[in-house]
């Protein structure tokens, strides 16, 4: 990402955003913020950048559920690990996300918490798609409009070196930020509190 030259990248036009939308999938808040700052200078359209940033974001929150979906625990079991999925950390958020599955996918889109092992545990449990993705999408709207207004307004920020509007809505946009991350973690922390013996039952019983 830090070789990437913006003004290269504005010049492919609307490819430019569908690189980026890859970028995000990858990347993730690094290239929203990149994109931001790219749209800060003139190269890019702010508005494309956060739709651009969002399809991004959410074409791989919908493969890494279908990949959960199709799978089993021993496929977890055996690559899981490299994704930072364990089996006790499947079967804490199988049992939460069985009652609770678009509020914790909603919180854990806001507090940059890991999601894959959240998507992957919601297909394993054949969650149906059209219940748990409007929270998703609403928790995305929120977390990328986020990250374009502080990637943006940084940039204009620096660029007039005074204190005005940029810096207030940076400000507060950073505070509303570091807020939701905080009670939205103290949530989840509650929520994964499950008895070991539960997870050993879960584990016994899976295919």
């Amino acid at each position: 990402m830090a070789g990437i030259d913006l003004t290269q990248l504005a010049s492919l036009g609307l490819f430019s955003y569908l690189i980026l939308a890859l970028l995000v999938a990858i990347e993730g808040p690094i290239a929203t913020l990149l994109g931001a700052a790219a749209a800060s200078l003139g190269y890019m359209n702010p508005a494309l950048v956060f739709f651009a940033a969002a399809a991004g974001n959410l074409t791989a929150d919908t493969l890494w559920y279908y990949l959960g979906y199709i799978g089993k625990l021993d496929w977890v079991n055996r690559f899981g690990q490299r994704l930072g999925v364990s089996l006790e950390k499947l079967v804490r958020l199988e049992d939460m996300l069985r009652e609770h599955a678009p509020r914790v996918l909603f919180v854990s889109k806001l507090t940059v918490s890991p999601m894959i092992p959240a998507l992957i545990s919601t297909g394993l449990i054949r969650y149906p798609w059209q219940r748990w993705f409007p929270a998703v999408f609403a928790g995305e709207m929120i977390w990328t409009g986020s990250l374009v207004t502080i990637g943006y307004l940084g940039v204009q920020a620096i660029k007039k070196g005074e204190l005005g509007l940029e810096h207030a809505i940076l400000a507060g946009t950073v505070i509303f930020i570091g807020l939701i991350i905080y009670f939205g973690r103290q949530f989840l922390k509650k929520a994964e509190k499950v008895p070991d013996s539960t997870i050993k039952e879960a584990g016994d019983g899976h295919d």
